[in-house]
């Protein structure tokens, strides 16, 4: 019980999030100009809150591309809850900073599972050499939390990994594999489209 409600509480959490990042929230410090000398200015112009606010932005895009919400699918490769079997998913990228991102994923079926990692995200790769036919990828990988309702509420550890397809200015493809530790290791292979914003 405790947990389905915390599942609950993350899913309201990444939908409002998804929102924040769709009406263009921004997380950017208010500061009054003062004046000081120019060598305590240098000084302190690494530390200002504007700067620490500017490098924090939800919804922002990283160095992977941009942030998305989607739809894909799950498909099992072991374990015993809905993250190792086949199931409908609800997925999302929110760009945290230029190099950090939280991907909340919901796994639907009998039981849901919510998966909250925060990954790093590597810089967009050319697979291919020519110009006229250019696949770019963009791998990330990262760690956080898995939750799972169903009789035998349970918390795990996750640990994330894949890549990002830019597909268009609108939509990205991701391809991951996402592996929790709870009574036993679950795997599953999760791939998706995203809408971008």
């Amino acid at each position: 019980m405790y947990f389905r409600l915390i599942g609950q509480i993350v899913s309201l959490l990444s939908v409002v999030v998804a929102i924040a990042g769709f009406s263009g929230f921004k997380a950017n410090a208010q500061t009054t100009p003062v004046s000081t000398p120019v060598a305590e200015q240098e000084a302190t112009s690494l530390a200002t809150p504007q700067k620490i606010a500017q490098g924090f932005s939800p919804g922002r895009a990283t160095r992977s591309g941009r942030s998305y919400v989607g739809v894909g699918g799950n498909i099992g490769l072991g374990g015993d809850t809905t993250l190792s079997e086949g199931a409908f998913s609800i997925i999302t990228k929110i760009g945290l900073s230029r190099n950090l991102s939280v991907r909340p994923t919901a796994l639907i079926k009998d039981d849901p599972v919510f998966l909250i990692p925060v990954t790093v995200d590597f810089a967009t790769q050319s697979v291919t050499g020519t110009p006229q036919q250019q696949l770019n990828v963009a791998p990330y990988l990262g760690a956080g939390v898995l939750i799972s309702t169903g009789d035998d509420d349970d918390l795990g550890f996750l640990v994330s990994g894949g890549v990002d397809v830019p597909l268009s200015n609108q939509f990205t493809a991701t391809a991951g594999v996402n592996i929790g530790f709870i009574n036993d290791t679950e795997v599953g292979l999760l791939l998706g489209v995203g809408y971008n914003f």
